[in-house]
């Protein structure tokens, strides 16, 4: 689509601050890569390095002239990695249309938080892919069974996974996107809204109870890391290997069986609407876990950045500053790079591939809505200004352009890292 071509080939053109996460990133890169080298998957030096050729001639260019005073301007281009802070921002557009086609109006969203307890979060660092995949899956499971148990309609949810806090930590959760009611289930053909009673101690809730959905989580995941061990599918090395014997693991899970784990739901915000939810959740599809706006500076080889403070979902209205060496700051960032291929969002239920057309048609029919959507038009995303001619300050246009080259051409050739390792 014309505003998807527009964000990959304007995106380069913004403004960019005077300290950037990108900038650090590669500054700090081939340090990073010799000291943890052999911590470091060839993921996280794959990614590291296409980072660091992300706007550089090794990756080709488009080339834009004024047509009125000749002036040019050549934009060199990106290297699309989804982790990069300078790239992606299409596929975040893609992910942001695609959801907003799921809303539909006068009807409550709720976004609820599924999060893994510290000790868990790290121990998925050495697993990535096969506790992500059990925390998307217990967190679908406990939410269907108490939605549907509780409530009586049919559940759906669209989830997103971070897996940072404020400070760059090891913090594995995932955000779900939730509507507040669906086609019966115990009256085919009529509508249920979501109505939880008030709490034993006359709090109100919101979407379902809680504390039986945290509940219902933590029994899931459990119950999964027990099988994931039974099967020998956890990687148990270094300060983890004595939890390869079964007793000795079981005995481990013993503390997560004791302790509250974190599921907040979030009602819906006041005097907004469903769209700013999902804005919210396409923030951080892509690009890393920190934004440029929360660096405050970058002086002799110290990185400071702003953090929320506390430590609930959220955190509070307050920020600390938080300083790091630079090679830290990358070690940090670097934590949340994902496996090569890995899907971060997924959906459930009602909409999934296989039952949304059928799910969203009944929807509609049961709320009485006519096809177009307000909704999903209010967050269509923004189309960039065209760049404009410095000197005439009209819309420069493309002349011609250099094709980026391929990842195996460009790691092969001269513009290759030299702290890069393929091997």
């Amino acid at each position: 689509m014309a505003h998807i071509a527009e964000l990959r080939g304007f995106a380069a053109l913004q403004p960019r601050p005077p300290v950037s996460v990108a900038d650090i990133v590669r500054q700090y890169a081939p340090e990073f890569v010799r000291r943890y080298r052999q911590q470091s998957p060839q993921q996280v030096q794959s990614t590291l390095a296409k980072l660091a050729l992300c706007r550089t001639p090794a990756l080709g260019s488009h080339l834009y002239r004024c047509e009125q005073c000749d002036h040019q301007h050549t934009v060199f281009n990106s290297c699309g990695d989804r982790h990069c802070p300078q790239c992606a921002g299409a596929e975040r557009a893609d992910w942001l249309e695609s959801t907003a086609k799921l809303l539909l109006p006068n009807l409550d969203y709720y976004q609820v938080v599924f999060t893994m307890p510290a000790e868990l979060s790290s121990l998925a660092l050495g697993n990535r892919r096969t506790l992500f995949d059990l925390l998307f899956c217990s967190a679908w499971r406990s939410l269907k069974q108490v939605v549907e148990d509780e409530q009586q309609f049919e559940a759906a949810a669209a989830m997103v996974l971070h897996t940072w806090n404020q400070k760059l930590d090891a913090h594995v959760h995932v955000h779900a996107l939730v509507p507040g009611g669906g086609p019966s289930l115990t009256k085919p053909g009529t509508w249920k809204t979501s109505s939880p009673p008030l709490h034993e101690n006359q709090r109100r809730l919101w979407l379902v109870d809680a504390d039986v959905l945290r509940v219902k989580f933590r029994d899931q995941f459990l119950d999964g890391l027990r099988r994931l061990h039974d099967k020998g599918e956890l990687k148990l090395t270094g300060e983890w290997a004595h939890l390869n014997d079964r007793l000795a693991f079981d005995d481990w899970l013993k503390r997560f069986e004791e302790i509250s784990w974190v599921t907040y739901i979030q009602k819906p915000p006041e005097n907004s609407s469903p769209e700013h939810v999902v804005k919210y959740l396409a923030r951080y599809m892509t690009g890393g876990p920190i934004s440029d706006r929360r660096l405050a500076s970058h002086e002799d080889g110290i990185v400071t950045f702003s953090a929320r403070t506390g430590k609930t979902h959220g955190g509070s209205d307050e920020t600390e500053n938080v300083e790091l060496t630079g090679i830290e700051f990358v070690r940090r960032w670097s934590l949340h790079i994902l496996p090569k291929g890995y899907t971060k969002t997924r959906r459930f239920g009602g909409y999934s591939n296989h039952h949304r057309q059928r799910y969203i048609t009944e929807c509609r029919e049961l709320l009485d809505v006519v096809e177009s959507n307000p909704a999903a038009e209010a967050v269509s995303p923004e189309v960039p200004r065209e760049h404009l001619c410095p000197n005439c300050n009209i819309p420069l246009r493309l002349v011609s352009y250099i094709d980026r080259p391929g990842w195996a051409v460009v790691m092969n050739g001269p513009h290759r890292p030299n702290w890069y390792d393929d091997a």
